[in-house]
């Protein structure tokens, strides 16, 4: 009977005949009783009835050849096996070097015939299909695939999204300072050298040794970061942000042990609390609504209605009371009347605070006996006085300040709120100074 053979072309792929010991040829001959190792024959082997030890002479056999037909007339199942390979290797579109290397076919005929046959043969499609169906149909209650992070942006160098992201480099998957960022400087001077005694040859391996703990524990903790998408630290604050208040609370607490669990394991821990915080809290109105004797849904909306306009009501009773301490203040009662007017006319009232009219201002900063008071003139003294500022943080402000106005040929007040990490209103106090007293010039 005849098969298809298993073997590529070439002959030298084919095992040799266990009778002489050449290369086979198709057509050629296989034992069908001989096992589990083919037993192969050529056709001179055969004809002299060649027995070696088990096999015999009158055994079932099968003729091998790949000269038949398989999917149309005039193309063989050798020329099918040969038209795959000359695409695999060439390429699919270069019909011509696949002719070529076929030797039996011109260029046409390899692309219809691949074309009408491989690519658009609707039993090859509907095969396709039944194998993606089974491969939706096996992973339907599976759970869904986790990216552990998506391919961060690139942010410029020294911008603001490159320090949320701590200076992550993703052409390099490094940071731009490790962990442990000097761990190399313990070893930078080792050399081993051949006439190192032995406790020194010793300590350098420990020493080398340490320095690949080290290097394991800068991986891991990068490898936490990757896993658990904590590249993008704005992302991650985002997607935090979706969680209730308590959720929030628990993620918080829960996040250090991340590190034990994977981040599938921990998202799954986090999304199952926050299911259990709704389902309870579903539960409550559930018995608030049975306390209150509510049977229907339909009921349960209008109680929810009633109980806010009594919520509201309410609310107005404590804004009231709130105010009462005030009565005797003439410009916080007229606050509080024009916030009761906007919640009358259904107007989102503007937040006001309500002040006494007795509150004083600081009092001026006592000088006397800080450093650095000797060093400051009439003006400067009484600047600090007011903004309440010591003379030597004033001094340090005012330096630096100077150079960076000298550097630049000019200052605004943004860049000096960017130099001077205080109150903003003092920030500006002092600038307006120094523009008027001529130490420093505008941009």
């Amino acid at each position: 009977m005849d098969r298809l053979t298993s073997f590529g072309n070439d002959p030298f792929d084919k095992p040799p005949c266990r009778g002489c010991s050449s290369y086979l040829v198709e057509p050629y001959i296989k034992c069908a009783e001989c096992g589990p190792s083919p037993f192969l024959l050529c056709l001179q082997c055969f004809t002299r009835g060649y027995e070696y030890k088990k096999h015999q002479s009158d055994h079932k056999y099968e003729i091998m050849t790949s000269d038949f037909p398989i999917l149309e007339p005039g193309w063989t199942a050798q020329e099918e096996m040969a038209l795959l390979e000359a695409v695999m290797d060439c390429g699919f579109g270069n019909w011509q070097d696949v002719a070529y290397q076929m030797r039996t076919k011109t260029k046409e005929e390899c692309e219809s015939h691949y074309m009408k046959n491989f690519i658009n043969n609707p039993l090859f499609s509907s095969t396709l299909l039944s194998l993606r169906q089974m491969e939706e149909a096996r992973t339907a209650d599976s759970a869904i695939p986790f990216k552990p992070a998506d391919d961060p942006p690139r942010p410029s160098f020294d911008s603001q999204l490159s320090r949320d992201m701590a200076g992550y480099m993703p052409a390099r998957a490094d940071f731009m300072e490790e962990f442990d960022n000097y761990a190399e400087w313990d070893l930078k001077d080792i050399d081993f050298v051949d006439d190192d005694s032995d406790i020194l040859h010793a300590l350098k391996v420990a020493v080398v040794d340490i320095y690949h703990s080290r290097l394991k524990e800068r991986q891991r903790r990068k490898k936490i970061i990757r896993d658990h998408g904590l590249i993008n630290l704005r992302k991650f604050q985002i997607l935090e942000r979706r969680y209730p208040k308590e959720v929030q609370d628990l993620y918080d607490a829960m996040r250090r042990f991340a590190r034990v669990v994977g981040p599938v394991e921990h998202d799954k821990f986090i999304e199952s609390h926050a299911l259990e915080f709704e389902l309870r809290r579903e539960i409550r109105r559930l018995q608030e609504y049975r306390r209150e004797g509510i049977q229907s849904f339909c009921g349960a909306k209008v109680y929810d209605r009633v109980k806010r306009v009594r919520e509201d009501e309410r609310s107005k009773r404590n804004m009231l009371c709130e105010v009462l301490q005030y009565i005797h203040d003439d410009r916080a009662c007229q606050q509080w009347l024009h916030k009761q007017a906007a919640i009358d006319a259904g107007i989102t009232p503007v937040v006001t605070t309500i002040t006494t009219s007795g509150r004083r201002s600081a009092p001026p900063l006592n000088l006397t006996g800080l450093p650095g008071t000797e060093k400051l003139n009439e003006r400067e003294k009484e600047l600090c006085q007011v903004v309440r500022l010591v003379p030597g943080a004033y001094l340090e402000y005012k330096q630096a300040l100077l150079n960076e106005c000298k550097r630049q040929g000019g200052l605004r007040l943004a860049q000096a709120r960017s130099l001077i990490k205080i109150d903003v209103n003092k920030t500006r106090k002092i600038y307006d100074f120094l523009i008027k007293e001529g130490y420093i010039n505008k941009a």
